[in-house]
């Protein structure tokens, strides 16, 4: 071998370099990757290790910085290229080494500098602190002493635990929320925690409620283990501060240590509230007690009349009929409340006797204590006096106890029952449902409330549902066992032959063993979701329910359905979201009566055979089944009467699919190319949808995760828009535009936007060529004027938002109510003064990460005159890492923005002066903004705080909170 590569080496030389050169790579192959290899490995690790420190902070409620994410996806990207190169590695000819070698070669520079990068010695998380919110609530009649009493246990040092108790419906969890508020609002405690404990008692679940109420972002270790967890919520719960935690509707005695509830002490301030129907509980769990007594009979009708209206005094002789009614309301709030909204409007005395004789004559299948309250509470179940709004009432009791619906979830619910029955389109049963629940609502058989995150929810009062179970749906063939600790199935002999609808959600059930076949030729619905460990379905299981329309199976552990599933030839709903270890499906063939197949999140890897068949389908959810590689051709096609389909994630839509489906209302899809878009969007079939959201591209989107997207929504990413432009539908109302090339000098040029006149939202990332995002010199687009939120981040060659024209500005941004600006390097002044005016709806402005930004409001030429700046809406401003921040606004100039509530300034260490004035009072002197709520820098940054310029900074000390640098 040595006597052959010395004299090719002779004439590689004669050759030129770049053929030497090309023969050292050839060479050294083995060696670059080898090198390649290692250096991925130690890259791997390193990501390993900081995704670990990750979770561990996030258990802690902290948050993955901005550019620690960005690291992390330059990792996943070299990883799939480094993959590719392995992949070329397993079929490389012997002459093509060369190539393949100089790019292994390059690819190990680039691991190199990508490790270096990841050392982030100030840390990979930060903190983000989150607003309480307030819980909605009625007002409270008659409660003046209890509340004051519950308030100074509160406020003093000798009661650590307070038992709030009395019979369902008395008020208890009303006047805890009005406390739980006005907690809020007074600095005595850093934290008011409240949790609904449900029945029976779930420790697992407990934790977590507490975890989340603490802050939705924090997460207990996973796993069983209930004295690991507890220790773990134990220090989170001593690191929050003084709290009070209000446990409601509590239903049996537990030790607070084995949950992990720290016992309160005079060391540590905290205080526990506990609300039960049962005092031995509270006095077992040695709280204070404080009884919540029923109305005085003056009350109860003060009560009455503020919920039916004063004007039935006015009403002849019904005064009397109407005293009677109150009477038979015992004092209790809820029963008052309940039964006054319904018989609101009515005028005629003779429906208020027959109300009274209801009233008085209610069935009395129920008995104990809650038989008093059941049977006024059925009251007003009866007065609906429509069998559809019942049912619809009815089918919440199905679900555990507390269960908070979402508005489209619960509206879905009642779809698959049957709502929708008669009409031609979703939009039509969505028109329906909101109906039916504001009717609920206002009879006051739901309750509005809110979830985790502050958005809309509703769920049904305890007591309500209790009701609803023992006294209405035994009647109606309904049985409960949602949450109840079961670790199987009920035998045969617990299925009645005439149940007709069942409900086993969220047990420990792992098996539905063999042999087992209930008889139950009537029932309906049938809800097994949340056991998550449920693996196994025997054959013989549905061979019983042949009438079975409605299916739950979600957040399972089923890893094949039985095959006796062909055979439920009226099924109309079958629900296996998140079933992550789904896999095989039967036939569906039989399945014509099939309107609802969800199965979002499953792995299957190919479709059921006989899907072609399910021309009834109208609604399908394929989104993120990850094995699924495609769908066969005409499929979609032949599945004519679909209103909703979802197919996001990995899947490709052709546009030739789609276009043929003349009732589509709601869709998610990803198409390959803008080709294939533009025909759709432009095609006549798209103008009925109301709700989409449409991938370009790759599915992949960080933008998705940072804004509040409104729907509809198109996300354009790793697309050209060098060479040609996108279309974008009338009503769209979100824009995402990620990496895209060509993109080279603004949004204007790229895009369509003309028809666009609803846009709100756009979020760009990563465009490196983009160098404005408006350019006024060649077009101005009214729909921009309509933007209210945008947000940019790493755009290289960004220099201006707006590239001012020679004619008079356009009022391009008028509307922009939220702006952030991430990692864009080459940016020095933000806002242009010429279009200053334009930007006085601002409410958030954001700017993160930009190396070069030295002013906020870009400075005049001549600087000389005192500039006053007035942003009347502005509540948050968050400058953060901005090495050359000089000036908010000019040297002289002055901002006027009383509606400020958040303050952030984080590492800008050039920043003197910040020239926030202060609004004055009646008296001339200066006042803190009256919405300001906290002024935060890093904790390092006190010497900073000490130097920098604030005229009357002493007045706003108090708002002063440090966060660790992030």
């Amino acid at each position: 071998m040595e006597l052959l590569v010395e004299p090719i080496m002779e004439l590689v030389k004669c050759l030129g370099r770049s053929a030497c050169t090309y023969l050292d790579y050839h060479l050294n192959f083995d060696e670059a990757v080898s090198d390649l290899r290692r250096e991925l490995k130690a890259l791997n690790r390193r990501k390993e290790d900081i995704n670990l420190s990750i979770e561990s902070d996030a258990i802690l409620g902290k948050e993955m910085k901005h550019e620690v994410q960005g690291w992390l996806e330059c990792v996943e990207e070299i990883n799939n290229e480094v993959q590719a190169i392995e992949e070329k590695i397993q079929r490389v000819k012997w002459y093509s080494k060369g190539l393949l070698g100089k790019l292994a070669r390059k690819k190990v520079e680039v691991v190199k500098r990508i490790y270096e990068q990841g050392s982030f010695p100030d840390g990979f998380t930060v903190d983000k602190p989150r607003q309480q919110i307030e819980l909605p609530t009625e007002n409270v009649v008659g409660k003046d002493s209890t509340k004051e009493k519950i308030w100074g246990y509160l406020m003093g040092s000798e009661v650590k635990k307070i038992g709030v108790c009395g019979i369902g419906g008395v008020g208890k969890t009303t006047i805890m929320k009005h406390i739980h508020n006005e907690l809020l609002r007074v600095t005595d405690f850093e934290k008011v925690i409240w949790v609904t404990v449900t029945y029976p008692l779930n420790v697992i679940k407990l934790q977590e409620n507490i975890t989340r109420a603490m802050d939705d972002r924090l997460r207990l270790p996973e796993g069983e283990d209930k004295v690991r967890r507890a220790a773990t919520l134990i220090s989170i719960m001593e690191g929050v501060g003084r709290y009070v935690l209000i446990l409601d509707d509590v239903w049996e005695v537990f030790s607070l240590i084995e949950v992990g509830i720290p016992e309160p002490t005079i060391q540590n301030g905290n205080k526990i509230v506990i609300t039960s129907r049962s005092i031995g509980v509270c006095q077992k769990m040695d709280c204070e007690i404080v009884k919540v007594e029923p109305l005085s009979f003056q009350e109860s009708l003060n009560l009455f009349l503020d919920k039916v209206g004063r004007h039935v005094l006015q009403v002849p002789n019904l005064g009397g009929i109407l005293m009677l009614i109150v009477e038979e309301c015992g004092g209790l709030p809820l029963a008052i409340v309940v039964i006054a909204e319904s018989m609101k409007g009515e005028d005629d005395v003779e429906v208020w006797k027959n109300a009274l004789n209801e009233l008085r004559e209610q069935v009395k299948s129920v008995t104990g204590s809650d038989q008093k309250i059941f049977k006024k509470l059925r009251f007003s179940y009866d007065r609906l006096n429509n069998s559809e709004i019942q049912n619809c009432f009815l089918y919440c009791s199905l679900f555990t106890e507390d269960y908070l619906f979402d508005r489209e979830e619960l509206i879905e619910g009642w779809i698959d029952e049957g709502l929708a029955d008669g009409l031609a389109s979703r939009k039509a049963a969505y028109a329906k449902g909101r109906t039916i629940l504001n009717m609920l609502v206002k009879n006051c058989l739901l309750e509005k409330t809110v979830d985790w995150h502050g958005n809309d929810a509703f769920k049904m009062h305890d007591v309500m549902r209790d009701m609803a179970i023992k006294s209405i749906g035994l009647e109606f063939g309904y049985m409960v066992k949602a949450s109840m600790k079961l670790i199987e199935v009920p035998d045969e002999h617990g299925w009645g032959n005439d149940l007709k609808k069942v409900s086993l959600m969220e047990n420990n059930i792992s098996k539905i063993p063999l042999g087992l076949s209930p008889k139950c030729p009537t029932l309906s619905t049938l809800i097994l979701s949340n056991n998550r460990n449920l693996s196994e379905i025997s054959e013989s299981f549905f061979e019983g329910m042949l009438e079975l329309k409605v299916l739950d199976l979600s957040q399972t552990g089923i890893e094949a359905l039985p095959n006796s599933i062909s055979n439920l030839e009226k099924l109309s709903s079958l629900r296996l979201k998140k079933c992550y270890s789904l896999k095989y499906l039967p036939s569906f063939a039989k399945l014509r009566a099939l309107k609802k197949l969800d199965l979002c999140r499953s792995r299957i890897e190919v479709v059921p055979q006989g899907m072609e068949k399910l021309v009834s389908l109208e609604y399908l959810d394929l989104s993120y089944c990850q094995n699924l590689e495609q769908i066969p051709m005409r499929m979609l096609s032949n599945l004519s009467n679909l209103q909703y389909l979802l197919v996001y994630g990995e899947l490709k839509i052709k546009r030739e699919e789609v276009v043929r489906l003349s009732k589509l209302e709601t869709f998610q899809g990803v198409f390959d190319d803008i080709q294939g878009y533009n025909y759709f969007v432009k095609s006549q079939d798209f103008q009925i949808l109301t709700d989409y959201e449409i991938v370009v591209g790759l599915q992949f989107s960080v933008v998705m995760g940072m804004i509040n997207r409104k729907k509809p929504v198109v996300s354009i990413c790793h697309c050209n828009l060098g060479e040609e432009c996108i279309v974008l539908p009338d009503n769209l109302q979100t824009l995402v535009i990620e990496e895209c090339k060509k993109m080279r000098s603004s949004l204007n040029k790229a895009v369509l936007l003309e028809k666009a006149t609803e846009l709100s939202c756009c979020g760009i990332r990563d465009c490196e060529d983009m160098e404005c995002v408006v350019d006024l010199d060649s077009s101005s687009y009214p729909v921009l004027d309509r933007l209210e939120e945008l947000f940019l981040w790493g755009l290289p060659k960004l220099s201006v938002l707006v590239r001012v024209g020679v004619a008079t500005p356009s009022h391009v941004f008028s509307n922009l109510k939220i702006l952030h600006i991430w990692v864009c390097s080459r940016m020095r002044k933000l806002l242009p003064l010429e279009l200053l005016q334009a930007f006085q709806n601002l409410e958030e402005i954001g700017v993160h990460w930009c190396e070069q930004m030295e002013e906020i409001i870009a400075s005049s030429d001549s600087d000389s005159s005192l500039d006053k700046f007035t942003f009347p809406k502005l509540r948050r401003l968050c400058l953060r890492s901005l090495p050359q921040l000089k000036s908010i606004c000019s040297a002289k100039g002055v901002l006027t923005c009383d509606s400020i509530e958040v303050i952030w300034i984080m590492r800008c260490p050039e920043l003197k002066r910040i020239p926030i004035q202060l609004p004055l009072l009646d008296n001339g002197q200066p006042s803190p903004p009256p919405h300001l709520r906290e002024i935060r820098i890093d904790d390092d940054s006190e010497e900073w705080w000490e130097s920098v310029e604030w005229d009357h900074k002493n007045l706003l000390q108090p708002f002063l909170k440090y966060i660790l640098r992030g």
